[in-house]
């Protein structure tokens, strides 16, 4: 059979003959000993596509020389992996897609993928995600690999997902083809070894001369995918037998410093200021011994990041924190596995859809649902065992450290969940939970609130990966119960001044006692300790009666009996907790105890939570002070962590640092001020402390208020849909560009408890510019500062103002009578909802003609707040700033 009778041909007429052509959705991989090989077949497969008039399209991401020359027609796209895989392999397949069916490719060598910093498995991950795309579209594609350099994370899925793999051997100056899968063709000598002669490929059929040159190859038999260490393995091997040369004095300082680059491009982040950072506090000592505790390959992730470059810092600087600091011994979950995963159960290409900002929100419950009953490689499963085995059975928390967590410019602040494992019971029980926790952790990065927050800020598109941080809990036992006696939240800055005494630079902690939980999280019905460092005996309470009411009464711990994370009163932890030292935490409110001495009063006191032993007897407020000091100037920005702290007794104490990122603050140095003589009647509010947020004048040209009166008298099911319609209206789809938002409402938003407030998400109320409670649910319900919680780190990074109202107090106004004059424009915007119009008022101001500008001057560090009506429209200012608003110095 000629060559010209096949659909298509290799350019080779002889090769043809073996292969019996090629046909439509052909995936062609040739391994190879060099790039010369692969080229020897690549040109006359180009020549031929081009003698049919048809479109040769070639993917040039290698540094060797191009496979196909510029002048032969070829639509050539050239391509940066350094980049990343998900902006690599989007752009491979826009292009492919823009093509449509049929087509001739030709890709550089996939092996240098390796080498721009990708492992193994994400090479088998982009061959498995493109060679059944081409088939779909029945185009015909080369690849080449080079032999005996992938481990069998690369080989076995390119050798499985492909239709033809050869292999091209090289001896005694004759070039040898062994075809070792065709698919769906077969021949008596299909599969011999054949030898190139002229325009002919000959079949060998003497043994001696097939064993003469088999095993003249390079690479034994025995250095299969099965037994080879791939590229990432092998990079890290050979940078720690640099490093014993090195200190044998026979490896130079300049090769050690370029591993210690490429590995920290590998394993640590793209991103130059955190690079910056990690070369200056890592060492490729300390890179190797991360690669050991890591499971699967690919970064590390943010978090991860931020806990191993704080603890270095601070360790660097002062070596007193090698002693106080307590000790880790963290896993790491390499974000291929996360990419892995996705690819083996199916949930790629709805991750490429959630990329366009048409349709990222499409498909994210089917998504979830695949991802939570999604499969792990049997190899990820063994690894995921045996870090079970090294913790045994004491209490772990999986975390979210995807690539852009907790980094300069992004957060992610409680888009992703964190989960703990209380780790009791059988060993498969305690996997099968550990891999929830993991799946759990993966879901919530496809969320629609992850997706909203990415869309919010035009990341969509990013390379954004997940790795997690999976670390032992950090605490005791104390009978059934585990936790640490102190956690919280500490900021370099401290945006909430209620005090002239405050410094803001001296940084705020968020303290609890128990799981941090309760630090990170906003509360509905609990407090936290607000400490200003450089004042920590004062509070933002006033008087005793505040305090008590304002205390932390419920703690987050580990339930050992019942497996499970549980919320406690105070007083029964403590009085279930043989050993704690509890003294150190609560005082006895002497003020009750003498009002109640002498009467009936037979209910004991129960005890206030309060922390003042330990900010009077202890260093740790210094500690912690100094501690924020030191990241701070070394990341030369504001930063925040989260920390626990356990007590050996009073002067001996070991500080966790759990995370460390940059705090996204602008701070302040003043506006102007509002004018003097504004008429009550022309005043919206006025507010005085419990404001969050940089300083600002601004006009306001929307509300959204929700009527406390008429929402207070809801019943629950209605209140949840005030919430949806908050959201609704929030993402209007509007010309011209979108209108800055004040949102005014009863109680809290985005409680989780409709009696305390509207139960909106945070993605339901991210785009506004102000957001406003009005203490009027509930006489004890004060609205909650929440320094340090995610829902603060929100506003604080979206650069959305926070303020409280507390009508009828002194220095606060409230003038609704305007606002319900106001034109509703709810019914207009969205029909469907007239029947809530007399619980939600949407008033534009620039359709309200009585009403003139509202402007709104914002001093946070005076803690002041003044909306007002004015006939003129003030320009659109900003404030200066203590810090810049993002970079790394």
């Amino acid at each position: 059979m000629s060559s010209h009778n096949f659909p298509f041909s290799t350019g080779l007429s002889g090769l043809d003959e073996v292969l019996q052509g090629l046909v439509p959705g052909d995936n062609i991989v040739w391994q190879v000993d060099s790039i010369d090989e692969y080229q020897a077949f690549v040109e006359p497969f180009y020549k031929t596509v081009r003698l049919r008039n048809e479109k040769m399209i070639y993917f040039r991401f290698s540094r060797q020389n191009a496979l196909v020359p510029d002048d032969v027609g070829a639509e050539i796209h050239r391509l940066s992996p350094h980049l990343g895989f998900e902006a690599f392999i989007t752009k491979i397949h826009d292009v492919i897609e823009a093509h449509g069916k049929g087509g001739f490719y030709v890709f550089d060598s996939l092996s240098e993928l390796a080498l721009d910093c990708y492992s193994d498995r994400m090479v088998g991950n982009f061959f498995m995600l493109t060679c059944p795309y081409l088939l779909k579209l029945e185009a015909i594609a080369y690849f080449a690999v080079l032999r005996n350099y992938h481990s069998f994370h690369a080989a076995s899925p390119i050798a499985e997902t492909t239709q033809l793999l050869l292999d091209v051997y090289r001896h005694k100056g004759k070039m040898y083809v062994h075809p070792l899968k065709v698919h769906q063709r077969f021949s008596p000598t299909i599969n011999m070894l054949h030898v190139w002669e002229g325009d002919r490929f000959l079949p060998i059929t003497h043994s001696a001369e097939v064993a003469e040159v088999l095993t003249s190859v390079s690479g034994s038999v025995l250095e299969t995918a099965s037994y080879q260490l791939g590229v990432w393995n092998r990079m890290f091997l050979q940078a720690e037998e640099m490093l014993e040369a090195h200190r044998r004095g026979e490896c130079s300082q300049q090769k050690i410093e370029e591993r210690f680059d490429q590995l920290l491009r590998m394993a640590i982040s793209r991103d130059e200021c955190v690079l910056r950072l990690a070369k200056q506090y890592l060492s490729l000592a300390g890179i190797i011994e991360i690669r050991k505790r890591m499971n699967g390959t690919g970064f590390i992730g943010g978090k991860s990041v931020g806990m191993i470059l704080a603890r270095a810092i601070l360790k660097k600087i002062d070596p007193r924190w090698n002693q106080l600091l307590e000790v880790h011994d963290s896993f790491y979950i390499g974000s291929d596995v996360f990419y892995t995963f996705l690819v083996l159960n199916d949930c790629w290409w709805m991750r490429k859809k959630q990329k366009d900002p048409k349709t990222f929100l499409d498909d994210t419950e089917e998504t979830k649902r695949r991802i939570l009953n999604g499969k792990f490689p049997d190899y990820i499963v063994k690894r995921f065992s045996d870090m079970l085995d090294y913790y045994g059975q004491s209490p772990i928390i999986v975390r979210s450290s995807s690539l852009f967590e907790d980094t300069f410019g992004n957060t992610f602040a409680g888009k992703y969940e964190s989960v703990f494992c209380v780790n009791q019971g059988s060993h498969r029980e305690r996997m099968e939970a550990f891999m929830n926790a993991v799946r759990r952790i993966y879901a919530s990065s496809m969320s629609e609130e992850a997706l909203t927050y990415r869309a919010r800020r035009g990341i969509l598109d990013i390379d954004e990966q997940m790795a997690l941080l999976v670390q032992r809990v950090s605490g005791a036992q104390y009978g059934h119960l585990f936790y640490p006696q102190v956690a919280g939240v500490g900021i370099s800055f401290n945006p909430y001044v209620w005090c002239e005494s405050i410094d803001p630079r001296a940084g705020v902690v968020r303290m609890v006692f128990g799981l941090g939980t309760r630090a990170v999280e906003r509360s509905s019905d609990d407090f936290a300790r607000l400490v200003a460092l450089n004042a920590p005996a004062l509070r933002p309470e006033t008087g005793m009666q505040e305090v008590r009411r304002f205390t932390q009464r419920k703690v987050d711990v580990l339930n050992l009996e019942t497996n499970e994370l549980t919320t406690n009163l105070f007083s029964g932890v403590i009085k279930n907790s043989p050993g704690l030292p509890a003294d150190f935490f609560y005082a006895l409110d002497e003020e009750l105890s003498n009002l109640t001495r002498g009467s009936d009063h037979q209910e004991p006191i129960e005890p206030t939570l309060s922390f003042q032993s330990i900010f009077s007897q202890s260093k740790l407020i210094d500690d912690i002070r100094e501690m924020l000091r030191i990241l701070q100037q070394a990341y030369n920005h504001p930063v925040d962590v989260e920390f626990t702290v356990n007590f050996f007794g009073m002067e001996s104490y070991k500080i966790n640092l759990l995370q460390c990122r940059p705090f996204q603050y602008k701070g302040d140095s003043g506006i102007q001020e509002p004018p003097t003589s504004l008429n009550r009647d022309d005043i919206l509010l006025e507010s005085h402390g419990s404001v969050i947020g940089h300083s600002r004048v601004v006009n306001i040209d929307r509300i959204i208020y929700v009527v406390p009166a008429v929402y207070g008298q809801l019943p629950l099911n209605d209140r949840y849909s005030i919430a949806r319609l908050i959201g609704r209206l929030t993402r209007l789809k509007e010309n011209p560009s979108p209108k800055v938002t004040m949102l005014i409402g009863p109680g809290r938003w985005g409680t989780t408890t409709p009696s305390l407030g509207v139960p909106v998400s945070f993605a339901e109320i991210s785009s506004v510019a102000v957001l406003c409670e009005i203490v009027t649910m509930r006489e004890n319900l004060t609205p909650d500062v929440s320094l340090g919680t995610h829902f603060f780190s929100n506003l604080v990074e979206l650069d959305i103002l926070y303020l409280a109202l507390f009508p009828g107090q002194e220095g606060h106004v409230f003038n609704p009578s305007s606002l319900e004059q106001a034109p509703n424009k709810l019914s207009e915007l969205i029909p469907s909802a007239k029947n809530h119009a007399n619980a939600v008022r949407m008033i534009d101001l620039g359709d309200w003609k009585n009403a003139g500008s509202l402007q709104l001057n914002a001093n946070a560090y005076a803690q002041k707040v003044v909306c007002y009506y004015e006939t003129i429209k003030a320009p659109r200012a900003v404030s200066t700033s203590f810090f810049p608003a993002g970079g790394c110095g």
